[in-house]
């Protein structure tokens, strides 16, 4: 008998370590089996220290594209539609995937597959890639046996969140390339344009305007500590993404998200379709309300509304209403709660949700087109506030040196 020591996840996608004595690893698998353990790693234990150090731990999860997912979903889809058996079409799958990591993990699947777990507990192993919503909806599926109608709602699900992030970045790319260029031009200015100035303002002699000391003292700031200044932002980008890492951070980050003027509330209205939409869909594959607001609530994307949607939980688990749980959150507008209190009387909450979902999708569409025409003012506002101390500053000096010379 030989001691293995082995690391791998429970059918909760929840991380075990631990150690088996057995004659060989093949045995090792089987007792792991038995256990409902998905592997990860199995070693053999020598005794003494063990100095072996998993790099994969630190280095961050390699990302798999959204469109490759929807693929991915689009293939199973098709396929269990057609009755293909579910290891035949993992293995398929998995030959035929253009994602070198993707297809990576599909052949982990498919050996976890023959080895006898579900399909949800094959990819819970990889909630960094699938996530809590979609490893929910395949359990469903395949509990339900509509799998091939889970995947379904996936498909839609997914095609809607990259519809938003595309429309996003499309609203944003303006305003952030201006405010880029303006950070450049004013490192710029302050670095290269206005010592040359300065040096040919000192030889006037004058009494220089408020606007150009002004110039001067924050170029020469900059000239002298900028290695500084760049080493407190390397610092302060290094301890943000650090900080956002940890609970507190990441709830920090996703409540300062929202009280951002002009796009806050747009953040907020795309997390809340984030919320009804996958809610409603769970509710219609016939999954209990508590699961499907415990599941949600990790799938919104924002810790702050998660834990609003896991105080409607736990408002329902003490008997209130679905319309008392949600009102209290404080997240949600007039007439989405209407909207709940008649799905809750006429017993068509998962309906009535989904025209929430397109009463946000609608509103989240508007505010996007808005989205540039509301920045803009602001940013040319800021570029002519710029411009206007650039031009009084270093234009000022020399207007009084011209009437100087002709008086």
């Amino acid at each position: 008998m030989m001691k293995y020591k082995y690391r791998g996840q429970d059918g909760s996608g929840n991380s075990v370590t631990g150690q088996l004595q057995a004659k060989s690893k093949h045995d090792v698998l089987n007792e792991l089996k038995r256990k409902q353990i998905i592997p990860i790693l199995i070693s053999q234990d020598n005794g003494g220290f063990d100095l072996s150090f998993d790099i994969s731990s630190v280095l961050p999860k390699p990302k798999i594209k959204e469109d490759d997912l929807i693929i991915f979903s689009r293939q199973m889809y098709a396929l269990t539609r057609s009755g293909i058996a579910i290891t035949r079409a993992i293995s398929g799958l998995a030959q035929s995937s253009r994602s070198a990591h993707l297809r990576e993990i599909l052949i982990k699947v498919n050996s976890s597959l023959t080895g006898g777990n579900t399909l949800a507990n094959s990819l819970s192993a990889y909630k960094y890639v699938f996530g809590e919503l979609f490893i929910s909806m395949v359990h469903v599926g395949e509990t339900t046996g509509r799998l091939d109608l889970a995947f379904k709602q996936l498909i839609d699900h997914l095609e809607l969140e990259k519809e938003t992030q595309k429309k996003m970045k499309s609203a944003t790319r303006y305003p952030m390339m201006v405010t880029i260029a303006i950070a450049i031009a004013l490192v710029v200015v302050n670095l290269f344009v206005i010592p040359k100035f300065a040096k040919i303002f000192s030889k006037f002699g004058n009494e220089l305007p408020m606007p150009t000391k002004i110039l001067m003292g924050t170029s020469e700031f900059f000239v002298q500590f900028w290695p500084l200044l760049l080493a407190v932002l390397i610092i302060s980008i290094i301890s943000w993404k650090i900080y956002v890492r940890t609970e507190k951070g990441i709830l920090f980050k996703d409540s300062l998200i929202l009280k951002i003027p002009i796009v806050g509330p747009i953040f907020t209205r795309i997390t809340l379709g984030r919320f009804v939409r996958p809610f409603a869909m769970m509710l219609h594959s016939g999954v209990p309300m508590l699961q499907a607001l415990s599941v949600t609530a990790r799938a919104v994307g924002n810790q702050k509304i998660g834990n609003a949607v896991l105080s409607m939980k736990n408002g329902i688990e003490r008997g209130d209403t679905l319309l008392k749980t949600a009102a209290s959150t404080g997240v949600f507008n007039n007439l989405v709660l209407q909207m709940m209190a008649v799905g809750e009387e006429t017993g068509q909450v998962a309906e009535l949700l989904e025209e929430v979902g397109d009463f946000y999708e609608q509103e989240v569409e508007y505010d996007l087109k808005r989205l540039a025409e509301s920045i803009e003012p602001i940013l040319l506002v800021f570029m002519g506030v710029m411009v206007l101390v650039l031009a009084l500053g270093i234009f000022l000096p020399m207007w009084d040196l011209s009437s100087t010379m002709g008086g």
